[in-house]
């Protein structure tokens, strides 16, 4: 269809299309643009097809091809893993296996010789080789020695084209390694070492360090080392250090230089891990002798027993003996020892030591109750040489003497309940005892003599260290008795026996029907049972709002009682009473009619202007004094005048209380309501007046019916 004319245009899709690949649009011919790697990509796919170049019309369906990259050889064989690092065993045979080596070459294997890869050996020889094909580097020398050399560099080259000269080739290191193995037996560098320790040394104590070296590392070569001769090897033992390369000697009995002054020692070192197929080159130990010295050195005293365990009775008298203890000095001279006692061991001082014969004594009473064993240290010291000192422990037990009466438990109070019945539990009693008797302890109860026969309460042994306290009859009532006091016998089973006597203190209380506690008091009977707290509450609240509004009155009445005056001067009696005769009494405020002297009730005035003709009315405030009628004119009338002058210069003065004082006077004597309180003449008769009524009158007369002798007399008993 294309005829050259130019007429139709090829267009080019698909991967690569533009970037890639480009297509002349007039003539179809297709050219890359860029450099072509199949490594990244071997193959295209693109599409084509022919269209009107007036119409852009389609002249054929869309065709679809694909572009392959042909290989060629532009990648050299590459050591992806490079480099690498092997091991192998020394002494290795021939051919042994080390490593297997790979190289990759990107080109393709399917084309040509460009990816057929050939392995060689470029460092290494003689020792090492490896396979050209499979590039596995193999040991090459027999009987490499690890303890010679021990570190090997060995490169290898991998070439393309089958080795061709104009193949491309990679390299890449291997460092190989020989592991050890025992092949080595262990040597002492001394056959013979000298060694030496102080006599006092203790057990455990280092002597010395011992090391049978060998050329081999690791595991090949731990030593384990044993006393397999000499005089010593009951006295020494010998281990491994915590490397399992060195062995230590220790001291395993304890030394003395008078005894044996040295020892011989035979020590065989040997490896603890063998090859078998290196048998042949051994023997794999070695042996060496060791001498220990022993030193002499002074050395302290040294008693005939590590501890001493006494028993010694609580009773013992001071100055008994208790132990001897004896210490010598080990050393060839022998000095003499002298003893002591630790202070810190016996702070109290109950004992003492005497010191040259080692005598130890009691020098105070002991008490098993306070302190049952003594734990004494007592000292021995050369007389020579005061640094020299040991020490050894005494425990002395104290045995138990029945030295101690019982008592009772801290129960020493208890409750009877009102309604409680004749023959009710009221309280269970058990006493207690310091002292341990072998056959455990044994109380024995009962009321003491003078509670013996009480009407109140009996007491029952159980037999089993306890007891009962019963009520013997009922009908208990608090106002009646509200505590008994019950004294108790007690005595323990053992010999010399111990008696005491308790005194249990039981209270009358008011419960409820289970028998609860409610209230031991007297003042319970006097509350309601239900009274909450918010109505206690309210209660007082409403009691101390009263007590304030009592002292805010009695305040304003003392307050009005008080003369309110301004000038002192104006504060003159006008009205003078004079009496020509006396023995009167009370009867004599007749003689003179003080109503015009007491304030009217109703004064009609103007301020600064006196009305003179103004008869006030006058009310007489006494059964004892009639109400006068004050007229005009008369002598009465000027001292009337007055008094109302008076009355009006006060009410008009800004200074005087805006009250008037009221004052009443209460008649008593002849004539009066009440008669005469005075106690004049009233013992006219001897006769002895009775005063039971006094009991009647309540707590308050308690005191006053004390002095007159009327206390009741049934007091009720104690128990």
């Amino acid at each position: 269809m294309d005829k050259g004319d130019g007429s139709i245009k090829y267009i080019l899709t698909g991967e690569g299309a533009g970037t890639t690949f480009t297509i002349d649009d007039s003539t179809g011919d297709i050219h890359a643009i860029q450099r072509l790697d199949r490594e990244v990509k071997s193959q295209y796919a693109l599409r084509a097809q022919a269209r009107n170049r007036l119409t852009d019309r389609p002249l054929e369906p869309e065709s679809q091809f694909i572009v392959k990259i042909q290989d060629i050889n532009d990648n050299e064989p590459r050591f992806l893993d490079g480099p690498y690092k092997a091991s192998v065993p020394e002494m290795s045979k021939i051919g042994t296996s080390v490593i297997q080596l790979t190289a990759t070459d990107a080109d393709d294997p399917t084309y040509g010789n460009s990816a057929r890869v050939v392995y060689s050996i470029l460092e290494g020889q003689p020792y090492f080789s490896v396979d050209a094909k499979t590039g596995v580097v193999r040991v090459s020398l027999a009987d490499m020695d690890r303890e010679t050399r021990e570190n090997y560099t060995v490169v290898i080259q991998a070439k393309d084209m089958g080795g061709q000269l104009g193949g491309l080739a990679g390299t890449t290191t291997v460092n190989i390694t020989l592991g050890d193995v025992n092949d080595n037996p262990p040597m002492f560098d001394q056959r013979l070492y000298q060694m030496s320790i102080p006599e006092a040394a203790p057990v455990g104590s280092v002597v010395g360090r011992i090391w049978a070296k060998d050329r081999d590392i690791g595991l090949n070569a731990e030593m384990m080392y044993s006393i397999i001769d000499g005089d010593g090897r009951d006295t020494f033992d010998i281990s491994t250090d915590p490397t399992n390369l060195f062995g230590i000697i220790t001291v395993k009995k304890q030394l003395n230089f008078e005894g044996k002054p040295s020892y011989t020692l035979k020590v065989e070192g040997a490896n603890t891990n063998l090859d078998p197929s290196l048998r042949h080159r051994g023997p794999f130990k070695d042996v060496t002798i060791v001498h220990v010295s022993v030193e002499d050195v002074d050395e302290p005293p040294q008693f005939d027993s590590s501890a001493y365990y006494i028993e010694l009775s609580e009773d013992a008298e001071i100055g008994t003996l208790v132990k001897t203890v004896s210490a010598r000095d080990p050393d060839a001279a022998n000095n003499t020892v002298r003893y002591s006692i630790d202070k810190s061991s016996d702070p109290d001082k109950f004992f003492y030591v005497e010191l040259t014969s080692g005598s130890l004594m009691t020098v105070r009473s002991l008490d098993r109750e306070d302190i049952g064993w003594h734990n004494i240290t007592v000292l021995a010291m050369e007389m020579n040489n005061p640094t020299k000192i040991s020490s050894v422990p005494v425990a002395v037990r104290v045995l138990d003497v029945n030295d101690n009466p019982p008592v009772l438990t801290h129960y020493l109070e208890a409750y009877v309940c009102e309604n409680a019945k004749a023959g009710q539990l009221v309280q269970t009693v058990t006493a207690v005892d310091p002292d341990e008797p072998l056959g455990g302890q044994h109380f024995y109860y009962s009321l003491a003599p003078e509670a013996a026969n009480n009407p109140n309460f009996t007491l029952r042994d159980n037999q089993d260290n306890t007891a009962w306290i019963l009520t013997r009859r009922g009908g208990w009532a608090h106002q009646d008795q509200t505590v008994f006091y019950l004294p108790i016998f007690i005595s323990d089973g053992e010999q010399p026996v111990q008696t005491s006597t308790s005194t249990l203190t039981i209270r009358v209380c008011s419960c409820d029907h289970d028998g609860n506690v409610m209230s031991c008091n007297a003042e319970a009977y006097t509350l309601p049972a239900s009274l909450s707290r918010g109505a206690l509450i309210a209660i007082l609240a409403c009691i101390f709002v009263l007590l304030v509004m009592i002292l805010l009155m009695l305040s304003l009445r003392t307050h009005r009682k008080k003369p309110f005056l301004c000038d002192e001067e104006e504060n003159v009696h006008e009205n003078i009473v004079r009496y020509d005769d006396e023995g009167g009494g009370e009867e004599d405020t007749e003689a003179f009619d003080i109503a015009a002297m007491w304030n009217p009730r109703e004064a009609h005035h103007h301020p600064g202007k006196m009305r003179q003709d103004m008869l006030p009315e006058i009310e007489s405030l006494s059964r004892y004094v009639p109400q006068a009628c004050v007229m005009g004119g008369g002598g009465d009338s000027s001292v009337h005048g007055y008094v109302l002058a008076k009355l009006l210069d006060a009410d008009m003065d800004a200074c005087a209380p805006p009250y008037d004082s009221l004052q009443t006077y209460a008649y008593e004597g002849e004539g009066s309501v009440a008669e005469s309180l005075s106690s004049l003449q009233s013992g006219t008769s001897n006769t002895d007046h009775e005063y039971d009524y006094l009991n009647d009158w309540g707590p308050r007369f308690k005191k006053l019916a004390e002095m007159y002798g009327v206390l009741e007399t049934n007091t009720p008993p104690m128990w």
